[in-house]
This record gives C-alpha cells, structure tokens and sequence, in this order.
C-alpha cells in the first residue's frame, strides 16, 4: 500500500494538579479554544473538548504522525503556559493522564457524554468518574498513583 492511513478516536482525560478547581468559567471557553488550536496544528482534529473546574475531557483524532504521550504533553504544556499567562501564576495539570479508545459507533454518545460535564459533575465526583473509566476498560491501577 503506498499510503498510509489511520482512524483513531481517543477519549483524553487529565486534571489540574491535586484537582485544584484552577479553571474559573470565565476562561473555560478560550481555554477550550486554545486547546484545539494547540490540537488543531498537531493535525488532531477535536470532536469535542470540555473544560471542568478541575479537569479536561477531549475528544479527538490521533494523528498518525505522534504519538499519544507527545499529543498530550504539548497539549498540556502549552495550555499550562496559556492558563498562567492569564493570571492563574500556580496553575499545573497532574502529571498522569487517562486516554481511552473511543469506536465510530459511539461518537455521538461520547460527545453528549462530554456536553453534558457540567449535569453529570453535579452526581459524580471527578475521582469516580476516572475511576469508572478505568474499570469499564479493565485497567489495572494503585490508587496511590493515579492522583497527584
């Protein structure tokens, strides 16, 4: 085959450091913009991107041309730099990260799913909600080390 082709949906989430509720609403929407232009020049497109107070989900395509690691790093390096130049000085994300495998059968339901952050965070803990992640894709953890 003479070209190469990929499809790949990944569902990344992350938090701000110790889930410090650093992302007031005011800046929530320009942050959403910028980490899609961030994504957008990395040739990821974002199906769809919500900013909680305290935590990212983002839908996106994985660019056949990097890898997951370094489409999160930049992603959350450069958004880190943006958040402090606009007045938040102690901002940082958690180290870690979740990134889940998303099907083309179920884009519509994961764009709700993420529309829908601010109802669903009204039940459901940020913690819990990671949590039910990582059991519906039976991914072995220490809990001692997923937060930070």
């Amino acid at each position: 085959m003479p070209q190469s082709l990929s499809k790949v949906y990944l569902h990344i989430i992350f938090s701000t450091k110790r889930r410090n509720r650093f992302i007031p609403e005011k800046i929530r929407p320009s942050l959403q913009a910028y980490m899609v232009e961030v994504s957008s020049n990395l040739k990821s497109y974002v199906h769809e991107i919500y900013a909680n107070p305290d935590h990212v989900h983002i839908f996106c395509e994985l660019p056949r041309t990097i890898t997951i690691s370094d489409l999160v790093l930049k992603i959350k390096t450069s958004s880190s730099i943006w958040m402090k130049s606009q007045g938040i000085g102690n901002f940082e994300w958690q180290k870690g990260y979740g990134v889940f495998s998303a099907s083309q059968s179920k884009i519509n339901v994961l764009i709700k799913y993420i529309q829908n952050q601010p109802e669903h965070h009204k039940n459901v803990s940020f913690e819990d909600e990671f949590r039910m992640f990582l059991k519906e894709y039976r991914l072995e953890f220490d809990e001692r080390y997923v937060w930070d």
